[in-house]
């Protein structure tokens, strides 16, 4: 026990002070237990609200694609940038530094290689495992309108609940098909799905025509993808176009890592989630930190003068 004679009667009471609690408003987390929402602040930005995901978990089917050859040589030197990392357990454990203090999301479904059927997956990785690598959150691939349409989502079920139990945010990533379209119609009955069942977060493909919709209907953040490599441009348009119709959000792979300059790209990409810089100006920034020379617009060709006809006669 302390010495009573020296223990200073309390004081400070700061009655003046009305009582503060400050929530994280990330959209549809108000419900969440403390430990849900502070994960969900490692992988959102507290000051923006957005995120800028680093996708390398793709050699969970596809194996050494290009770009993800040697994560310790292309990947690490990237991770200064990333809000957050998606990747594997075993990427996570093998390579990817602890000093790491960003969020970490887990790829934790999986099974079936580019060889096979895809939408065939099992859930790959437990809940433990997860906290054992202090994740931030998990990702599991949920295949609406897919042969394995219930096994997907039920597999997403099952790790709600075990997130539930421990705390941690489940990433629900809808994946489409060749045979399904990716149209705003279907992208909001696959997100709202994916929150409705319990998710904590959505990532999804952005469409041309009424993504907005898709976002608003929505209960919970949504993420794009980045899908396949795009030139740089085409892609910073996508990831402006997506946050400013409502995305909180980017989760790119190949689009940075299978850039010309992946150090230079995930820079502008940042610039246009979390400070709201136009697609030109940071294309422009990314030329510029790539040290490639901006190719200045042809001039107009100038029109000749027409000669007047002589006279006659």
């Amino acid at each position: 026990m302390a010495d009573q004679e020296q223990n200073t009667t309390s004081r400070d009471y700061h009655l003046e002070i009305p009582f503060r609690n400050q929530p994280f408003g990330l959209k549809g987390c108000n419900a969440l237990d403390w430990g849900m929402q502070n994960r969900l602040s490692r992988i959102f930005s507290p000051q923006t609200g957005r995120t800028v995901m680093l996708a390398v978990d793709h050699g969970y089917f596809l194996g050494p694609t290009s770009g993800l050859e040697r994560i310790d040589v292309n990947i690490v030197p990237l991770l200064p940038f990333a809000d957050t990392l998606m990747c594997t357990r075993g990427v996570l454990r093998s390579t990817i530094p602890p000093t790491f203090g960003q969020g970490v999301v887990l790829r934790a479904s999986g099974g079936p290689s580019i060889l096979k059927e895809l939408s065939n997956e099992e859930v790959a990785l437990s809940m433990e495992d997860a906290l054992r690598l202090n994740a931030a959150a998990v990702a599991v691939q949920v295949f609406v309108g897919g042969e394995f349409e219930t096994k997907s989502i039920h597999n997403m079920t099952r790790l709600v609940d075990a997130g539930l139990r421990y705390g941690v945010p489940v990433l629900g990533v809808t994946a489409v098909g060749k045979e399904l379209v990716r149209d705003a119609q279907y992208l909001r009955l696959a997100t709202r799905i994916c929150a409705e069942l319990g998710a904590a977060y959505v990532k999804t493909y952005f469409c041309e025509e009424g993504f907005e919709t898709v976002t608003a209907s929505c209960p919970v953040p949504i993420v794009i993808a980045g899908g396949k490599k795009l030139p740089e441009e085409e892609a910073l348009n996508m990831a402006h176009a997506a946050v400013q119709q409502g995305a909180a959000g980017v989760d790119m792979g190949r689009n940075i890592f299978q850039s010309q300059a992946p150090l230079a790209m995930i820079q502008a990409v940042r610039a246009v989630v979390h400070d709201h810089m136009k697609p030109k100006q940071a294309f422009e920034m990314f030329q510029d930190l790539a040290g490639i020379s901006r190719k200045a617009p042809a001039k107009p060709r100038s029109t000749p003068k027409k000669v007047p006809a002589p006279r006659k006669g």
